[in-house]
Order: structure tokens, then C-alpha cells, then sequence
């Protein structure tokens, strides 16, 4: 595998992982950190760690952007992710080699085109496409295994419009193993990896609800869970419910979704969970009679107009 020159911006743990990763599959890699304890526990473990990214003189590299994006209350705050792209962007103005910057933060899907791509554009006085290469690349590291999870990951999503970039990435990241799948719009990477850290929060707060039940009854959750792992096709079938824009229906789903929050009132158990998906279920089933409506309307317009002409030439 030929090496490339990478630059990690923003050495936390997922960074670290990722920098250390690619090191050790030969590499050449700088991390870029700006608090003090964590570039001197760096360069104690012997790695080339700054405080700020130069590109004076670098060959073509890849600029991997590892920063911060914590929630405030019920959004994200990208003060620092937008900081530290606005380095990079002052960073590419002075470069002369062709950089690809790679988004492997989590963030709200659009941000890669929108303020990422803003940011450098506008730090850089370049533009993406011609003055330096656009990707998104989501990480699926757990913080306790992160090292591990980067080293043998069971997915990698790369995202870019520009096809020879999401090759560069190919190149680099498939060596590791796993599955790989590619998109061209990076706001589909972005919103996979955000629907899945929300599908795995979704997922804990169900048995969790179910455990509240179960403790109710006197009940041990756990052998429970357990069969239903095993005998519920939505965990053993990956593609079940999968697709978006059809509410559930039959007989079973909507008996036992709304039966079971009446029970669960009658045993003082509060289920939030369970309520929102009846009303989703509700309010998509809605959504879908609305479009089913609209598209009968415009066919019966469409014949009553195709028929207005018949008439008229038959005269």
C-alpha cells in the first residue's frame, strides 16, 4: 500500500485513533491539537503532534478534520469544529500541492457542503473542486475500543462529488477491512451516521421502558430481551423496517403498539417512547392518505383535460 501524508485536526480520542491507525499501516502522520496537555501527552508518546496546521511545502495530503461537536441543549455547538476549519482553510490559501479535506466528525447532515465548504472557500480564496478536494468520511469508533474499532471496522462511508476522491479514500481506508459503501452526496454519509448513534439511543430507551414495565410485574427483563432478540424480525432481519414513507399496518403492529399503552397505564407505567411511535405511525399513515389523494386528483385532472382535447378534435 502506498503511503500518504495525513493530518489529523483535532487529537481527541476519535482523532488519536484514527492518526495512530494509520500510522501503523505506514503512513505519515501529523496531528494537529491546540490544548497544551494533550500535544505534550502526544509528543511523550512519540508522535508529531503542532498547534497549528502548515502546509508550506507539503506534498498532496489528506486533512482529516476529528474536532469537537458536542450538543448544547437540543442542537450542535460547532464553535470549535467551524474554528478548527477555518485553520485549515487559512492553511490551503499558502499550500501549492492539491489537499483533500476529509469531515470525520459527526455532524448535522449538509454541514460538509455547506459550512465546511464555506469556511474554506472563504479562508483559502479558493474553490472546492479546483483549489483542494471535499469528502466526508463519518467515523464509527466506540470510546472504550476506539483503536480497535479503527484498526477492524465493520463499516466505512466515504462521501464526495468528486468520483477520483472517493477512489483516493477507497485506496486508503479499504485495506482495513469491512464493508464500504460510497455515496456522492456527503449529506447522505453525514445523516447515516447520525441516524446511527439516534437508532442505537432509540433502541437502549425501548428496553429501558420495557424494563420499567417488567420491574412493574416483577418480572427479569433480561431473559426476555433476549428472546426477542432472537425472535423479532426487526432484529434479526437487517432490512426490516428499513424503508421510509410507509406507516406499519395489519393487524398485529397497531393492536399491540396501542393495547399496550393502555396496559401500561393500568400498571402506572408512563411509556413516552411507545406513544411517539403510535404517533408517528399516526401522522405518517395521514402524511400517505394526503399523497395518495393528491396524485388521484391530478390523474383525474389529467384525463378530464385528455378527454376536453378528444372532444374538441371530434368537432
Amino acid at each position: 500500500m502506498q503511503s500518504s501524508r495525513i493530518f489529523i485536526v483535532g487529537s481527541g480520542v476519535v482523532g488519536t485513533a484514527t492518526g495512530e491507525g494509520f500510522l501503523a499501516a505506514g503512513h505519515d502522520v501529523t496531528f494537529i491539537d491546540i490544548a497544551p496537555e494533550r500535544v505534550r501527552e502526544l509528543r511523550e508518546r512519540g508522535l508529531d503532534v503542532r498547534t497549528e496546521i502548515d502546509l508550506t511545502g507539503e506534498p498532496e495530503s489528506l486533512i482529516f478534520l476529528t474536532l469537537p461537536t458536542p450538543n448544547d441543549g437540543h442542537r450542535y455547538d460547532l464553535s470549535a469544529f467551524t474554528a478548527g476549519t477555518a485553520a485549515v482553510g487559512r492553511a490551503l490559501a499558502t499550500a501549492r500541492a492539491h489537499h483533500t479535506v476529509v469531515v470525520r466528525s459527526t455532524v448535522p447532515p449538509g454541514t460538509t457542503e455547506g459550512l465546511v465548504r464555506t469556511v474554506l472557500e472563504e479562508q483559502s480564496g479558493r474553490a472546492v473542486g479546483e483549489g483542494f478536494g471535499l469528502a466526508s468520511n463519518p467515523e464509527f469508533l466506540r470510546a472504550v475500543s476506539a483503536a480497535e474499532d479503527f484498526a477492524h471496522p465493520w463499516m466505512t462511508v466515504i462521501a464526495s462529488r468528486d468520483p477520483q476522491t472517493v477512489q483516493r479514500l477507497r485506496d486508503l481506508l479499504s485495506p482495513f477491512g469491512g464493508e464500504l459503501r460510497t455515496f456522492a452526496d456527503p449529506a447522505e454519509a453525514e445523516l447515516v451516521k447520525c441516524a446511527h448513534n439516534i437508532f442505537n439511543a432509540t433502541k437502549i430507551s425501548f428496553w429501558n421502558e420495557m424494563w420499567l414495565v417488567a420491574r412493574k410485574l416483577g418480572l427479569d427483563l433480561d431473559p426476555i430481551a433476549a428472546t426477542v432478540a432472537r425472535s423479532a424480525e426487526g432484529s434479526i432481519n437487517p432490512q426490516y423496517g428499513i424503508r421510509g414513507g410507509a406507516p406499519y399496518g395489519g393487524v398485529c403492529l397497531p393492536k399491540d403498539t396501542k393495547g399496550f399503552l393502555g396496559f401500561a397505564d393500568t400498571i402506572g407505567v408512563d411509556m413516552p417512547l411507545l406513544s411517539a411511535v403510535v404517533e408517528t405511525n399516526d401522522r405518517l399513515a395521514e402524511f400517505v392518505d394526503h399523497e395518495i389523494a393528491n396524485q388521484a386528483a391530478a390523474a383525474d385532472q389529467m384525463r378530464a383535460r385528455a378527454m376536453a382535447g378528444s372532444d374538441r378534435e371530434s368537432a
